[in-house]
């Protein structure tokens, strides 16, 4: 259990009462807990998980394997792949299902898990070859992990993007977000669309309308805080077409498949709430 807090007297007293109903240690300032290590600086707070890496490493025998740079092939071809030999199932599940967790303090692994992640069903030798490579890549760099920097700043910002049609199995697009509050990565998602999208724009369009559910949803953690944000949230996309249907009132055929969520993010926009670069 952590617990977090700005009142001395108040973390004490909700310990003393804690202690009275439960056996409790108290174990002093938050150091470990579930594989995740933190380490106090003058910087900030940075959170790793250093030792659960060494740990996958040692249970999959490649503590004194090769290493790589490269996390996953550019433009990869990674599908079915039926004519690969079949792998372990129950093994290449628990080796994604560890990957999973580490991506909590490693997002730039995200989307290779979640490649790998699609072929739990039926594993090839060609996915266990992908999921291998994550493992060398983390070898490389087992110190790496996620800094949050003092700072009064509050600015929110989300980046967002989507590969069009990526998946050489259904061609779905696999969208891809980061939120950054103060300068600092809170949340992150890479995850292939439910459906095919029939245009970029469309693609780009519902993670921009998943991006703004993100601002939202903290600035009404924010607000629970009791901490009041009053500027313009920004959305960062690279595509022109899902800024320009963003800000566009006029309704054509080109928009009709993404009709509610222009209708959201239009309504956040004339409100102020949020802008687009």
């Amino acid at each position: 259990m952590i617990i977090a807090g700005d009142d001395k007297i108040e973390k004490q007293t909700l310990r003393e009462r804690l202690a009275a109903q439960f056996e409790m240690k108290d174990l002093g300032k938050l150091k470990y807990i579930l594989g995740i290590e933190v380490v106090y600086s003058r910087q900030g707070i940075f959170i790793s998980q250093r030792k659960y890496i060494f740990d996958l490493l040692k249970e999959t025998g490649k503590l004194g394997g090769k290493t790589t740079r490269v996390l996953i092939e550019k433009n990869h071809r990674i599908g079915n792949d039926e004519e690969n030999p079949k792998v372990e199932k129950t093994q290449y599940q628990r080796l994604v299902e560890k990957l999973i967790y580490l991506s909590h303090s490693r997002p730039n692994i995200a989307y290779a898990v979640s490649v790998a992640s699609q072929f739990m069903h039926n594993p090839r030798e060609r996915h266990l070859q992908a999921v291998n490579r994550i493992i060398q890549y983390l070898k490389a760099s087992p110190g790496k992990g996620l800094l949050f920097k003092k700072g009064e700043n509050l600015s929110m910002k989300v980046y967002m993007d989507a590969d069009y049609a990526g998946s050489i199995v259904d061609r779905r697009s696999t969208i891809g977000y980061c939120m950054f509050l103060g300068g600092n990565l809170e949340t992150w998602r890479s995850k292939k669309q439910n459906v095919v999208a029939i245009s970029s724009a469309k693609a780009e369009f519902k993670v921009m309308a998943q991006g703004v559910c993100e601002l939202l949803w903290m600035k009404i953690i924010l607000d629970d805080l009791k901490i009041k944000y009053e500027a313009p949230m920004s959305l960062a996309s690279d595509n022109t077409s899902a800024i320009n249907i963003a800000h566009n009132p006029v309704q054509h055929d080109r928009t009709k498949h993404v009709e509610i969520d222009r209708h959201f993010i239009k309504e956040k926009l004339d409100n102020g709430l949020i802008v687009t670069e």
